[in-house]
């Protein structure tokens, strides 16, 4: 009896925990994605100086507080109003979105296409855009 009680909680911990790891993990589904390297990198920030395309940080305010890119703004998906702040973006310029390691900017992505935003960009993580040479505020 004790040991399938003690299997069955293993079988329900596993579960959880197989659970908890398919919850936090967002495939992108648009193919919108961009792989940034130094070259390209250059080309996306000379857009974003010019105003011709955005550069939005989809992370906490909290973790935007501690570290962005240069030129970001902050529009947080876990906001409530993260569409409210989003229609405030011109449809017509290129949306670059970023997170901590890609995965919510590619949530934010494919919500932004739904709502209409033809020109919109998963371009990574904040690791990975720093060394294609992206400047860091802290």
């Amino acid at each position: 009896m004790q040991i399938k009680l003690k299997v069955l909680l293993f079988l329900l911990l596993a579960g959880t925990v197989t659970y908890a790891q398919k919850v936090q993990q967002y495939k992108q589904v648009s193919p919108n994605k961009l792989a940034v390297n130094t070259a390209s990198g250059q080309k996306l920030l000379q857009q974003i100086k010019q105003g011709a395309a955005y550069l939005i940080d989809v992370r906490t305010p909290e973790e935007y507080k501690v570290t962005h890119l240069q030129y970001a703004q902050n529009i947080s998906i876990k906001s409530a109003d993260f569409g409210e702040q989003v229609k405030r973006l011109d449809k017509d310029k290129f949306i670059y979105l970023y997170s901590h390691s890609g995965n919510r900017s590619g949530k934010a992505t494919d919500t932004l296409l739904t709502l209409g935003y033809k020109k919109t960009y998963n371009i990574g993580g904040l690791d990975s855009l720093e060394k294609a040479g992206f400047a860091i505020v802290k």
